[in-house]
């Protein structure tokens, strides 16, 4: 969520940054609202201050000579008739009153404004390159060659059919259309990609372990930027008001929910594990062959939380940390920085991680690495003191996949398939699958 202050002072920075996203926002409706809000809350400013001169004992002659000033239009009239005491009295029982009336007058104002506020997406920063779509996003390095089969490459669907490691037939029986089953060494190597990425994150990269609920209430789903923006697109538990996670972003973003981080303790790194679950309503219609885009999929998730100096620079690292996974696993990528228009709704620079599947003959994307500013911080009131004596600030939030399956398991399977249909286990993996070949 971006500060109203923020959006008061800079309107035509704001309406530039949504134009150039190519996305839509109501800031006019948000600004006439604010304008709104605020008279409110100068005029209960005022009134509160009239309540506390007439409410007070030893205030009685400056509480008459207020009531006797000469009203505007919409104040409260004199009462000549009363006693001074009873003036005071019913003077005071009309203010209570008329506050109570502002104060709801102001609640629905707040809560019109906070409704409008959660439709404005995060502002990119000033470098981000400027495009309407994926296909403006900027390559900036790259990492091994494209192998080059001597044979036809066949792509992943076929793969597993013909080893029996992935079964669509009865994946869609259980569940419906994008659901698979993994059976033997297809469930093996997916618990051995989760476990080998975990204890690289962990072991060397220096990232905290998170097993986090893959349910959350809905003010967490608000607090990373899900809701309302994506509502369509999630599974929502109607009788419990539960919502099944996207990602572990949602839970890991929350995990400090309403916290003051004490001094010198930033940043925190934490790497999480979960099954995610997704309706795939936007995608409808795409990649319905194989398993690259289903509504069931696991992943692990990077998520830090840091000062607002040094975000860019954990950026750079949390995305490097992501990259190595691919360079153990000897997959060749690429590395692209996404343009204004491809952003995350919450993110203000992101780079995304593509690794090349010669049996699918494209790039897939495996991570999105993000820096989203204080955008998920101010939603879930994450904040941190920088010194013991200084006022809370809103820390920084980044977040990138390291990487997610079963894209990974694609480009695993088609980059080492063998002529004879088989396919090498990758030596990193090896101890954990207990086998060099699925065959």
């Amino acid at each position: 969520m971006l500060d109203i202050k923020y959006i008061r002072e800079n309107p035509e920075i704001v309406r530039q940054a949504i134009e150039n996203r190519h996305d839509s926002a109501p800031v006019d409706e948000i600004l006439r609202l604010d304008t709104q809000r605020r008279q409110k809350v100068g005029e209960l400013d005022s009134l509160r201050q009239k309540r506390n001169i007439i409410s007070h004992p030893t205030n009685q002659k400056q509480a008459l000579e207020l009531l006797n000033t000469p009203k505007k239009s919409n104040e409260l009239p004199v009462l000549d008739f009363l006693t001074p005491e009873e003036r005071i009295k019913e003077a005071a029982r009309e203010i209570r009153a008329e506050i109570q009336n502002l104060e709801e007058e102001a609640r629905r104002l707040d809560e019109q404004l906070e409704e409008l506020l959660l439709q404005v997406p995060n502002i990119p920063q000033p470098d981000v390159p400027l495009g309407r779509d994926d296909s403006d996003n900027v390559e900036i390095r790259t990492w091994g060659e494209p192998r080059k089969l001597t044979f036809e490459a066949v792509p992943h669907w076929k793969l597993g059919e013909d080893l029996d490691i992935i079964d669509f037939e009865r994946g869609v029986k259980i569940s419906g259309s994008r659901f698979y089953v993994l059976k033997g060494p297809g469930a093996r190597l997916q618990r051995a990609l989760i476990t080998f990425m975990l204890d690289l994150h962990t072991n060397e990269h220096g990232y905290r372990e998170i097993y986090p609920p893959y349910m959350v209430k809905k003010e967490c789903m608000v607090g990373s930027g899900q809701l309302p923006k994506f509502a369509d697109n999630i599974y929502h538990d109607v009788e419990d008001d539960l919502w099944f996670v996207g990602t572990a972003e949602i839970p890991l973003t929350n995990l400090h929910r309403d916290e003051i981080i004490p001094p010198g303790m930033l940043p925190f790194h934490y790497v999480g594990y979960t099954a995610c679950f997704r309706r795939e309503k936007m995608s409808a219609g795409k990649d319905t062959r194989g398993i690259k885009r289903g509504h069931q999929f696991d992943k692990v998730e990077l998520y830090k939380f840091t000062e607002p100096e040094t975000s860019n620079d954990e950026l750079e690292k949390l995305t490097h940390d992501a990259e190595e996974v691919c360079q153990k696993l000897g997959l060749p990528y690429r590395i692209r920085q996404l343009c204004t228009g491809d952003l995350g709704f919450a993110s203000t620079r992101s780079y995304d991680i593509d690794v090349w599947s010669p049996g699918c003959q494209e790039w897939l994307e495996v991570s999105s690495c993000s820096n989203c500013g204080d955008f998920q911080s101010r939603r879930a009131n994450v904040r941190y003191r920088p010194t013991p004596d200084a006022r809370p600030q809103f820390v920084h939030t980044l977040n990138g996949s390291g990487l997610a399956l079963p894209r990974v398991m694609i480009a695993v399977m088609e980059n080492y398939q063998q002529a004879d249909g088989t396919i090498v286990v990758p030596e990193v993996l090896q101890k954990y699958m207990g086998a060099k070949v699925i065959k």
